[in-house]
């Protein structure tokens, strides 16, 4: 089924305490932020803390690396990693001349590719018990469950601490253990074991859901430092007041709004039968050359109004078989394209060769043919059960998605059957490729002209129409139902 759990979703009442940035780290473009120690700090006693939302699984993925080799150095042969492994645990590990030592590997999964996920690991390796020297803590709760579990000796000394280079989402060995996915609030403490309420707190009235707190005030000693995102053009800015960290292949458009707070849809790479690519943090999907069929967005609605933008940047051909529009479910096969299915009014497209829209297995003429380049925005009336398609800012068919239930130039579209909708993308074309940047208001591409939502969430190509809103949980919990 699709992915709707939000192991963090963001909260629903007032935080005083709000991040407004992460960074977007796309694996395909080796991304990374370091920056070499000048000094030695403590190398035995350190805290790091990072706020994760993954994009893709099964693949070791680094946090956080310090090393005493160049920053790009191939191998294992000394450094010491917080990555997500190839199985998806978490591990802490020391390499000393490639061997694995005084590490911990989580028997728990981390898997959700929906949601934020709040890493602390911190180590004192000075505490006479050995337990306590290594402790791992997942939204707030420490991890007590290891598949592997080796305690450093007492005053055993890290790399981390010392005068290495650190690395944030990469491992050192050139394009191997690069983090996939977004980060926010990075903080590197040393010469403090802290705990997490340094970090974050259980919401007074959800207290199963772990909120962030204000990193600001807290002692970072020597080399810490703390990555807030808030400068697009200086991502690696220290906020803490340290020297800033190098950013290597990421730019501008790669801070986002998506955060712990405001936890924005992404397109769901684990509901993938049409075995289509994910990157830019799940927001662009290339479609597979051997079949045709759709990917759905993370989060699914069953009420409301929500707007978002799709932008059709390459195909391999020159058919303009794309198709953007909706879904009630996954696709159920390699050949189930959006429109297809004759059995339910579960998908509906707007197809880009003859701007017709496709329901239930029946073509309807609708709009304007759309080719690479374009910019598709889909209105999905929820309450009033009517779908709307622009073509670069013109609505199709005279639509006027404000009308309400008078549903002026819409689309019909009923009642999924499992309650809920997905925006998805696909083609019809089992021979080529198509590729979508996917716009729920954190867009991997540049916008010229910059539109929210009433909210103020969101930055869009064009107008956002009134009472419509971008797909994200704060919006979720005003107005989803």
């Amino acid at each position: 089924m699709p992915i709707n759990s939000f192991l963090y979703p963001g909260p629903t009442n007032s935080n005083p305490y709000v991040i407004d940035n992460s960074c977007r780290f796309n694996d395909g473009d080796a991304p990374r932020l370091h920056k070499t120690a000048g000094s030695a700090g403590n190398r035995r006693t350190f805290t790091i803390s990072a706020w994760i939302k993954r994009s893709a699984l099964g693949a070791n993925q680094s946090i956080l690396c310090a090393t005493a080799n160049n920053a790009t150095a191939d191998g294992d042969a000394n450094k010491t990693m917080l990555r997500f492994t190839s199985d998806d645990e978490l591990r802490f590990v020391k390499f000393t001349s490639a061997s694995a030592t005084n590490q911990i590997i989580t028997r728990a999964k981390y898997r959700d590719i929906s949601a934020w996920l709040h890493v602390l690991l911190a180590v004192d390796t000075t505490s006479g018990t050995a337990g306590d020297r290594l402790r791992l803590y997942v939204n707030g709760s420490e991890v007590t469950s290891f598949g592997t579990e080796s305690q450093p000796d007492q005053n055993y000394d890290y790399d981390i601490g010392n005068s290495v280079t650190y690395n944030v989402g990469y491992g050192t060995a050139t394009s191997t253990h690069v983090f996939d996915g977004y980060m926010s609030e990075v903080v590197y403490i040393d010469g403090l074991q802290l705990t997490p309420s340094s970090f974050g707190e259980f919401d007074e009235d959800s207290p199963t859901i772990w909120k962030p707190k204000d990193v600001s005030t807290l002692t970072f000693g020597t080399n810490g430092f703390y990555l807030n995102f808030k400068d697009s053009a200086n991502l690696g800015n220290d906020a803490s007041g340290g020297t800033d960290l190098t950013e290597v292949n990421l730019a501008a458009t790669d801070q986002s709004t998506d955060t712990p707070d405001n936890n924005f849809a992404t397109m769901n790479s684990i509901e993938n039968t049409a075995a289509s690519t994910f990157s830019e943090g799940n927001l662009q999907v290339l479609t597979h050359s051997g079949n045709f069929s759709y990917n759905i967005s993370t989060i699914g609605v069953s009420a409301g109004k929500w707007y978002c933008e799709i932008k059709c940047t390459a195909q391999s051909s020159s058919e303009d078989k794309f198709k953007v529009g909706i879904a009630g479910k996954p696709t159920a096969s390699t050949s189930d394209f959006l429109g297809e299915d004759t059995a339910t009014d579960d998908t509906i497209s707007y197809n880009g060769t003859d701007g017709d829209y496709q329901k239930a297995g029946s073509e309807v003429s609708y709009g304007n043919s759309y080719t690479t380049n374009d910019i598709l925005g889909i209105a999905l009336d929820v309450d009033n059960s009517k779908l709307y398609f622009s073509k670069n800012g013109t609505w199709q068919n005279s639509g006027d998605p404000t009308s309400g239930a008078t549903g002026t130039g819409s689309i019909a579209t009923g009642s999924p059957s499992t309650g809920f909708w997905h925006f998805a993308v696909g083609d019809v074309d089992n021979n080529d490729t198509y590729t979508y940047q996917i716009n729920f208001g954190n867009p991997v591409h540049s916008i010229s002209s910059g539109n929210s939502d009433a909210n103020g969430y969101g930055n869009f190509e064009y107008a956002v129409p009134s009472g419509y809103y971008a797909l994200n949980t704060k919006n979720l919990a005003e107005f989803g139902g």
